[in-house]
C-alpha cells in the first residue's frame, strides 16, 4: 500500500509540477551554472547505496589551493531560498518514482554515517529512506542527531499509510513556516561524529 501511493503521489507531482521544475532548472542554471542537479551516494533501506537527486545551491569555488571553500561560503542566496522552500528536494520525487526512496522515511545520510550508529541508530535502515520524515516535521536541523535518530526509530516501529500523510501535511506547513532549516552556527546542521555506544 506505501509503494502504491508513493508511486501514484511522486508520479502526479513530477506532471503537475513540470513547469515548476523546468523555471526552477533555470533558475539554477543562470545562478550555479552546470550541472543544474547535485548527485550524491546515499545508503538507502539496508544501507543499500543509492544516487540521491537535488537541485544545486552552492557555487563551484575554491581556495588558493584548489580545495573547495566552506558550504557557507559556496551557499549562494538562491540556494538559501531553494532549502528554505524545500524547492531542491523536487528532484528527489524521481528517486521516489524508481523506488530508491518513499515520500515519508527517515532522511538518507552520509555513507561514511553507517558504521557510527549504534545498532538501535541502525534501525532507520529497516525501511526506504523519505524526502520527508518524522524527524523533519518534529524539529529538523533544529534538533540532536540523538534526537533525530530516536524520532526516525519511532517512526519505523509505527509506520502507518495515515502516519505517512498526517507526516506529508505536517511537512507542507513546516515549509511555509520556514522552521528548523539550520542548526545554530551552521547553513544546515553539523556532521555526525557518533554516539555513545
Amino acid at each position: 500500500m506505501k509503494r502504491t501511493f508513493d508511486i501514484l503521489v511522486s508520479g502526479s507531482a513530477l506532471l503537475l509540477l513540470l513547469p515548476v521544475l523546468f523555471v526552477v532548472s533555470l533558475l539554477v542554471y543562470i545562478y550555479h551554472g552546470r550541472p543544474i542537479l547535485f548527485g550524491q551516494i546515499r545508503p538507502g533501506k539496508d544501507g543499500y547505496p543509492f544516487r540521491m537527486l537535488k537541485f544545486r545551491t552552492m557555487r563551484d569555488a575554491n581556495d588558493d589551493k584548489g580545495e573547495p571553500l566552506s558550504d557557507s561560503e559556496r551557499l549562494t542566496k538562491f540556494g538559501i531560498f531553494l532549502r528554505a522552500t524545500s524547492l531542491d528536494e523536487l528532484p528527489g520525487l524521481w528517486n521516489v518514482l524508481k523506488g530508491d526512496m518513499s515520500l515519508v522515511g527517515p532522511r538518507p545520510l552520509l555513507m561514511e554515517y553507517l558504521e557510527l550508529y549504534t545498532p538501535e541508530q541502525a534501525r532507520r535502515h529497516e525501511v526506504r529512506p523519505g524526502i520527508t520524515g518524522w524527524a523533519q516535521v518534529n524539529g529538523r536541523n533544529a534538533i540532536s542527531w540523538e534526537e533525530k535518530f530516536k524520532l526516525d526509530v519511532w517512526y519505523v516501529e509505527n509506520q502507518s499509510l495515515w502516519l505517512d500523510i498526517k507526516i506529508l501535511f505536517m511537512t507542507v506547513k513546516k515549509v511555509f513556516a520556514r522552521e528548523g532549516i539550520s542548526a545554530d552556527g551552521h547553513v544546515t546542521t553539523e556532521k555526525f561524529k557518533g554516539s555513545k555506544k
